[in-house]
């Protein structure tokens, strides 16, 4: 087999998963998306945006934990870390975090959008020059093969920022973790950002921005799997709505078909009539002690733990005994 064949038949299998995916989602009730494929390379851009809005507090909000407290963190973390991102995205928070460690012999990069990753990557070598980049293109909710970096870490850390985590259930979250850690292996950590629970009109406000963005990125979903699978979705077709579950605890993304509509994908139709919703995310938003039985269910215990002055976000160092192998 030549490498052009190997790539192609890679390309081939994840968009057969990714097709199986979106049909089964389609096909329940209610129907659902899966939240990843908002990456592709102009959702990671809308995103981007979404993080500079004057209503989206999170990335802000962690990014000031980060700085306020990075002494204290970097030394928690302690010398020579290989440091593993799942979902990396634009790598911003991490620049702050290799900025501050001590010698740090790598970090390796994970996300499901290839070009958005390397061009993330890029910027992080000319700002790091003797930091090993390794990025790595695929889907962190699979299993993983690690690239090595030059140098034996003395330990792993798998950094999960950006309240990533309240876009899972609570039992899908709970695995998760579990993963990391194990992911972390014996004398690893999990550094993780986690949103906290707070006034609704705040919370609605940060999924629906007044420009739109964030109802631009719900839309662009449906314009992905057209790309990717060809289904012919009318992105506007569905009006984007984010409300607030109170017996969930997170915020619901749905879009929502605003007229009778037949969406045809790989020999399926699907007919929505107008009000027929597509469930696209959870944002579960958590007080520290949810938080911290999350953590304990996966075999994991604070060892440091940073917010800030107005109890927005919180950032914790995660510990926990790790069986070998992934």
């Amino acid at each position: 087999m030549t490498p052009g064949s190997g790539v192609k038949a890679a390309r081939r299998a994840e968009r057969s998963a990714m097709l199986a995916e979106v049909v089964e989602g389609l096909s329940s009730s209610p129907r659902s998306l899966p939240s990843k494929y908002f990456y592709d390379e102009r959702g990671s851009r809308l995103f981007d945006r979404i993080t500079e809005l004057d209503e989206y507090y999170l990335t802000r909000t962690e990014i000031s934990i980060l700085r306020e407290h990075i002494g204290e963190i970097s030394a928690a973390i302690g010398p020579r870390a290989l440091v593993v991102e799942p979902g990396s995205g634009s790598s911003v928070k991490t620049r702050i975090l290799l900025d501050h460690l001590e010698d740090p012999v790598g970090y390796v990069p994970i996300d499901i959008s290839g070009e958005h990753l390397r061009a993330a990557a890029g910027k992080l070598r000319s700002r790091h020059p003797d930091v090993p980049i390794l990025p790595l293109e695929a889907d962190f909710t699979e299993p993983l093969t690690l690239p090595a970096p030059p140098r034996p870490p003395r330990r792993r850390v798998v950094y999960f920022p950006g309240s990533t985590i309240g876009n899972f259930t609570m039992l899908e979250a709970a695995r998760l973790l579990g993963r990391m850690r194990r992911l972390a292996g014996a004398g690893g950590a999990i550094l993780i950002g986690y949103d906290l629970l707070k006034e609704r009109a705040r919370l609605l406000a940060a999924y629906d921005d007044a420009e739109g963005v964030t109802a631009a990125f719900n839309r662009n979903l449906l314009e992905h799997l057209n790309r990717a699978l060809g289904a012919d979705f009318d992105p506007s077709g569905f009006e984007h709505r984010a409300p607030f579950d109170e017996e969930g605890s997170r915020i619901e993304m749905h879009l929502v078909s605003r007229r009778h509509q037949d969406v045809h994908l790989d020999g399926h139709t699907f007919r929505f009539a107008p009000g027929d919703t597509i469930v696209t995310e959870h944002s579960h938003k958590y007080s520290p002690e949810a938080f911290s039985a999350l953590t304990a269910s996966a075999g994991l215990s604070s060892v440091g733990a940073w917010t800030d002055a107005e109890q927005l976000f919180r950032v914790e160092l995660l510990q926990g005994d790790a069986p070998d192998g992934l």
